[in-house]
């Protein structure tokens, strides 16, 4: 098994890299995380990884300094950055110092995957064949994209939320989590965030005085005629029905 180590400052990018990534067909294992580049070294350091994933602003140490000093003791490491910087320099630095592949974020999972691939191709002659989009995305990998997603909407459902801030807050292409939801839900976004809203609205509707315009606001509705339109979707009556029902 390769050894992997991934550092970023964000715990939701190492934690989504963990468990999106099917590191086992790609003979690889995450020996190590860390969250800034000082600790990055010092991991690095103890274990010797064949491949590390690693940004570049990072606390304490950034990942091209860190970087400066490890190639030199790790000739054959495979590095791979992953950057939300748009810096020309930043990814000419990372050439000099010889970085196989200078990744943007939102990074799509087709390009973790060819950097893996150009990884195995570098460390054993032998490149593996990338797992097929359409079909990888094993049980656990989505059940685990899907309850980060509904915990997220759960969270900022009241925001004027959109698909692509939820993707790259759950660090996968826009694409990657329609299909993860069409999936494991039969749902697409829209669906799913109005659903977790009217869900909101008719709590608001049976335990507060808030007028029904308060209330859509609230929920994440400028427009207080979609919300009721879709709230009469969802349940088969308006809200006013609704709260004299109930």
């Amino acid at each position: 098994m390769f050894k992997v180590i991934l550092l970023d400052d964000e715990d939701t990018i190492l934690e989504g890299l963990q468990s999106t990534v099917p590191w086992d067909r790609y003979k690889c294992k995450v020996v190590a995380t860390a969250t800034n580049g000082k600790d990055g070294m010092a991991l690095i350091r103890k274990h010797k990884p064949d491949i590390v994933f690693t940004d570049i602003r990072m606390p304490y140490l950034n990942g091209l300094e860190m970087l400066k000093e490890l190639t030199g003791e790790f000739p054959n490491m495979q590095i791979i950055v992953l950057s939300g910087y748009r810096d020309f320099s930043y990814a000419q630095t990372a050439i000099q110092l010889g970085v196989l592949r200078f990744l943007l974020k939102p990074s799509k999972m087709e390009d973790i995957y060819e950097a893996l691939n150009a990884a195995m191709l570098k460390l054993s002659g032998v490149p593996l064949e990338s797992p097929p989009i359409g079909n990888e995305e094993d049980d656990s990998e989505g059940s685990f994209i899907v309850n980060r997603a509904m915990n997220y909407i759960n969270e900022h459902y009241a925001e004027k939320l959109t698909l692509q801030q939820l993707a790259d807050y759950l660090y996968i292409s826009t694409w990657h989590l329609c299909r993860v939801f069409k999936k494991h839900t039969d749902m697409n976004f829209v669906d799913i965030l109005n659903k977790i809203r009217i869900e909101h609205a008719k709590r608001y509707l049976k335990e507060t005085n808030l007028k029904i315009y308060e209330i859509s606001r609230n929920v994440g509705y400028s427009d207080i005629a979609y919300f009721s339109k879709v709230f009469r979707s969802l349940t088969g009556m308006s809200p006013k029905q609704y709260r004299e029902r109930v």
